[in-house]
């Protein structure tokens, strides 16, 4: 049988580095790992007593006129030994349940924390599909690795090892002999076999994330689909993976009907081998039958674990591909990470300054070019300017998901790069153009600017956002569920909100990346008073599409290839009579109903 491997499977694996990973996790409990590992042994050494007892019995009793009350006494130490064995056993069990469920539920959180430390670029190129199966399977993986390492493979590697002492002690070393022999024949086998096939296991992980991925994406941005009727495109490409898959998953199997055939074979010629001596011993006399039926049980209670060994093992070494994808996560580096001597903000009046500020997501093409704006504290800057000009990489910059390349940011004289993320966003509160919601209630949503406020202080910041008459009109109130990334909502809905959420937080310093896009003319007309009157006291930065929701601005600021143009109030810019003026005309011809 040659099976040929195609896919996509790394070929490099460290399963120590990954044991190491696990390790620290398991130091919680070192005492409970002893205890779980004294009770292993006191099982072990039960179970090879057993069949010593149950020879003894048989011997008594092919004696003639034996005396009834040494079987009785070997017969209830036959059961006491059965009885230890499972005892301990399941206390073993109980004992350990704690570390393995403790070290999943740490490793999760680890590194779920971990993506969340993790910088914009990464989350923007992220697969959520296959990284949350990657995460899925790696934690189950744990619990496999913990439990059957510690109690399958060592308690049968000292069982076959206390079972051949006592073969070659106590009979022909022919017996010790073959039993090693098979063993060894068989783990050989087992890890060489195993090696090979690791490679279609590790295709299938890859092509199952890679169709988990693909399955995701289709379900996240239905409307998408339904909008090009793509659905049946979207199957097709779901089917190409899965096609994929399964031809990986066949290749797999195949292996495994190979690997179980092979160790089927050595096992049965290791027991023929050793029956055969035994039986022999009887015929010859230098062995009683209490001795065949003893051989025969080691022989019983070695074929189960030895054969559960080939299983454990490849189980664990598939966990071990597993844990690896999901660990490769937390060795993403931190693209923004804080200096080890930042500092915490910690003000009501923050003054913000743009200093020759540079910055390229991509190195070949810069977005911003030495630019320079102050927005003192408690004033608002509008930014206005064509698509693609930069004016929302000014508010990722401001919430330091990403570094300037050059030049600095600073609030109230300290470059924001000396300051804690945690701190700094935590002062800064914004509305995006594409507000993207829980999948929960809408209560929910809005008390995520500040999960500890009071339901009065929720539906205060509701009715501030003008929503709440909606949400009160709706069957469930402020219970009802917003769908998956609140699709049940209509984008003025959304966005209002997202504002509701923002004014909740009550942070010195807003963002409002085109805040009222969505929103109709009425509307939009009641929450720019509203946002006028929030943003007094408050440092204010508007990105903004619409001219005449920043008449207001304490200064407007235009953009075209990431550099200022025009600066000056809403008047003075019109009376410049250039890019500013010009932007104007268009809008208020474009509202301008046709004769």
């Amino acid at each position: 049988m040659r099976i040929r491997h195609t896919g996509p499977a790394p070929t490099h694996r460290n399963d120590l580095k990954t044991l190491k990973t696990l390790l620290p996790y398991l130091l919680e409990f070192k005492g409970r790992v002893a205890l779980a590992l004294s009770f292993l042994l006191i099982a072990k050494l039960a179970n090879v007593s057993v069949p010593l007892f149950l020879k003894d019995v048989v011997d008594v009793l092919s004696v003639q006129n034996a005396v009834l009350a040494l079987p009785l006494g070997l017969v209830a130490a036959y059961g006491l030994a059965r009885l230890t064995t499972s005892v301990f056993g399941e206390l073993r069990d109980a004992v350990f349940a704690k570390v393995t469920q403790r070290a999943i539920r740490r490793v999760a959180l680890n590194v779920f924390s971990h993506l969340q430390r993790l910088s914009l670029r990464f989350h923007l190129s992220r697969q959520t599909g296959g990284m949350s199966r990657d995460i899925e399977r790696g934690t189950k993986g744990i619990g496999f690795l913990l439990n059957f390492t510690l109690f399958n493979i060592v308690p049968t590697l000292v069982e076959i090892t206390l079972v051949a002492s006592i073969l070659l002690v106590k009979y022909h070393w022919g017996f010790a002999a073959v039993t090693f022999g098979t063993i060894a024949t068989y783990i050989l086998f087992t890890l060489s076999i195993t090696e090979w096939r690791m490679v279609f296991r590790r295709s299938m992980n890859d092509l199952d994330s890679q169709a988990n991925t693909r399955a995701v994406d289709a379900l996240i941005n239905f409307e998408t689909v339904k909008y090009f009727g793509n659905e049946q495109y979207e199957v097709s490409r779901y089917d190409t993976n899965l096609a994929s898959w399964e031809s990986s998953a066949v290749k797999n199997q195949m292996s495994l009907n190979l690997l179980n055939a092979g160790q089927g074979v050595i096992i049965a010629v290791g027991v023929t081998l050793l029956m055969g001596l035994a039986a022999n011993g009887v015929a010859e006399g230098t062995m009683t039958v209490g001795d065949l039926v003893l051989v025969n049980a080691y022989l019983l209670q070695l074929y189960g674990p030895l054969n559960f060994l080939g299983f454990v093992y490849r189980e664990i070494k598939h966990s071990l591909a597993d844990m690896e994808r999901m660990f490769s996560l937390t060795e993403e580096q931190q693209e923004v990470a804080d200096s080890p001597t930042a500092q915490a903000l910690a003000t009501r009046e923050a003054g913000i300054t743009f200093e020759q500020v540079g910055f390229a997501y991509d190195p070949q093409r810069q977005i911003l070019n030495t630019l320079s704006f102050s927005i003192p504290a408690g004033k608002t800057l509008a930014v206005v300017g064509s698509s693609g000009a930069g004016k929302s990489t000014l508010a990722r910059l401001l919430f330091r998901f990403y570094d300037v390349s050059s030049g600095r940011i600073a609030i109230n004289g300290v470059d924001i790069r000396e300051l804690t993320q945690a701190s700094l966003r935590a002062h800064i509160g914004i509305v995006p153009q594409d507000t993207v919601l829980f999948n929960d209630t809408i209560y929910y949503n809005i008390a995520y600017g500040r999960p500890s406020a009071s339901h009065e202080e929720v539906i205060e910041a509701a009715r501030s956002a003008h929503i709440h008459d909606f949400i009160e009109s709706l069957p469930k109130g402020y219970d009802s569920q917003v769908g998956e990334r609140g699709l049940k909502l209509s984008g003025g809905e959304k966005q209002r909100v997202a504002i509701a959420r923002t004014l909740l937080k009550n942070p010195p310093i807003l963002v409002f990346d085109e805040a009222t896009s969505a929103l109709d003319s009425a509307t939009e007309k009641g929450i720019q008073a509203e946002l006028a009157v929030i943003s007094a006291n408050r440092t204010t930065l508007i990105i903004a599409h619409r001219l005449s929701t920043i008449i207001d601005a304490d200064e407007i600021v235009v953009m075209a290839a990431g550099q200022i143009v025009e600066r000056g109030t809403f008047r003075s810019l019109l009376a410049q009579n250039g890019r500013f003026a010009e932007m104007w005309r268009l809008q208020q011809e474009s509202e301008t109903p046709a004769a």
